[in-house]
């Protein structure tokens, strides 16, 4: 195996290196959207990932929905997941 073979292997495995890609890669996969997997990384740092996947399943269970990444954007702009930084009521972390 000579080293650009090697270079193109590598190239084709995905690295993982914390929760909140893991999560965004799985909200992609989830809403078959995977061109704007770094869309869902960035919302999945900024909020509860648990809260993004759950929604983003709710999405793609329903049916008519012609493109699912563009209702969830528009779920998550219209009801917005809990940020990191906020408890279950809404209210900022001390």
């Amino acid at each position: 195996m000579d080293y650009l073979e090697l270079l193109r292997e590598r190239a084709r495995k995905s690295r993982v290196y914390s929760s909140h890609q893991l999560i965004g890669l799985t909200v992609a996969q989830i809403l078959g959207d995977e061109k704007h997997k770094s869309l869902y990384i960035k919302l999945a740092k900024e909020n509860k990932g648990r809260d993004l996947i759950e929604l983003a399943k709710s999405v793609a269970d329903r049916g008519g929905v012609k493109n699912k990444g563009a209702y969830f954007m528009r779920l998550v702009q219209k009801f917005g997941p809990t940020k990191k930084d906020e408890d279950s009521n809404g209210q900022r972390k001390k």
